[in-house]
């Protein structure tokens, strides 16, 4: 009877110990199982740091179309809305490269709440592990306009190249034909000598532009006193106004400082004043004065010529442009010369103005930081003072210069394009 009983017993616990590790297998097999479903459905160690820094909108999807990580750069551009993908565009990618594993690129137009226009984005679409997907954006709205800007630039320049170039070519075969014919080869040599200058003043003008666009200045600037350079510019336009019987008056009211280059600061007030000279009449003025305005030193030039329209204003500092194509192609304007000003005054850290009415005349006022005096190197003040050419009997124009640095509705030219 006790064996029986001890039997019992011994058959009952061993029962139970395997029933108990049967329960503890399968407790352990679904705690693996569930670890691994919990691992796959985390990003790997690291990734979310190394999303925190990219500088593109970076954004990670999980195998429900759920975004579970997005950049504030994603949520700036529009491109994730809560837990959601906004671009359909997107969505499709990220499906077809979950499929197929597959690394995809494209570009397309995006609409941004805080952008009047589209926005260009090239997305790079990857998995990452076998539960994510991950799209990085970049914004390439600058690059492409910078791209059809260079592009417009190349064709422009071509164009203005092959004007002058087709010029030389023609006339040098009429002198050819002529050469037996003193005057007629006397006339065309002058021709093909203006078309020569035309050119190189182009060729010049662009490489100007160029490195003004560059931002070539001296890696230690100077303390240029504002007097030399209006003196330099006006005289450097006075044989261009003395041909046209311009009268150029001049008015300077203090010793104030620039800080920058001496040469591109000349160059951006000659081509003011040249500007102005081409676009007036004969036996008219133009005037060039200078004033401290908020800190500020205006130089402006001022001229009695035909005039600007709301049009021309809004449009004047873009590159190639000409009012008046037929007065330039007299004169020999490149329709440079006011975009060489702008980015030479952009350098500078300044801006430009234009006043105008059309019948009236114009107004350009560059403004530029002042550089104080406890800055400037001891005996540039006495310098300046006497390297000014100053008219003691100032007229109208120069004065109406000085003044309208300050008054008169404007339209800005600031920055590159």
């Amino acid at each position: 009877m006790d064996l029986l009983i001890v039997a019992v017993l011994t058959g009952t616990v061993g029962l139970g110990l395997g029933i108990a590790g049967i329960l503890a297998f399968r407790f352990s097999e679904h705690s693996r199982s569930a670890a691994d479903l919990h691992s796959d459905n985390e990003l790997p160690d690291g990734i979310a740091e190394v999303l925190a820094v990219l500088p593109s909108a970076a954004i990670v999807v999980d195998a429900g179309d759920d975004v579970v990580k997005a950049s504030p750069a994603a949520y700036t551009f529009g491109l994730v809305r809560g837990h959601s993908l906004v671009a359909d565009t997107l969505a499709e990618v990220v499906e077809r490269v979950r499929a197929r594993g597959l690394i995809e690129e494209l570009d397309f137009e995006h609409a941004i709440a805080s952008s009047a226009t589209p926005r260009f984005l090239h997305a790079r679409v990857a998995a990452l592990g076998s539960a994510f997907v991950v799209v990085l954006c970049d914004d390439q709205t600058e690059a492409r306009r910078v791209d059809a800007v260079r592009r417009d630039f190349i064709a422009n320049v071509s164009h203005e190249l092959k004007t002058p170039i087709g010029a030389v070519s023609l006339l040098a075969e009429a002198v050819t034909e002529f050469a037996d014919d003193p005057e007629a080869v006397a006339r065309f040599g002058s021709k093909m000598q203006r078309e020569s200058i035309r050119l190189t003043q182009l060729v010049k003008e662009i490489i100007d532009l160029s490195r003004v666009q560059d931002h070539e200045v001296p890696a230690s600037p100077e303390r240029v006193p504002v007097a030399r350079v209006v003196e330099e510019a006006v005289d450097r336009a006075r044989t261009v106004a003395d041909g046209k019987n311009i009268e150029l008056s001049v008015l300077h009211g203090g010793d104030w400082y620039i800080e920058g280059s001496f040469e591109l600061l000349v160059n951006a007030v000659r081509n003011l004043v040249d500007n102005a000279i081409h676009y007036s009449n004969e036996g008219t003025r133009v005037g060039v004065g200078a004033k401290l305005e908020d800190e500020r030193v205006a130089i402006a030039v001022t001229d009695q010529g035909i005039g600007l329209s709301t049009e021309d204003t809004e449009r004047v500092f873009e590159r190639f442009y000409r009012v008046d194509p037929a007065r330039s192609r007299m004169t020999g304007g490149t329709g440079l010369g006011l975009s060489i000003v702008k980015h030479i005054v952009a350098t500078h850290g300044g801006e430009v103005r234009v006043w105008s009415r059309l019948g009236q005349g114009s107004t350009f006022t560059i403004l530029l930081p002042q550089a104080h005096a406890e800055d400037i190197t001891p005996g540039l003040a006495e310098a300046a003072r006497q390297g000014i050419l100053i008219d003691s009997s100032a007229d109208d124009a120069a004065q109406h210069a000085v003044d309208s640095a300050a008054d008169g509705e404007y339209t800005h030219g600031r920055g590159a394009s």
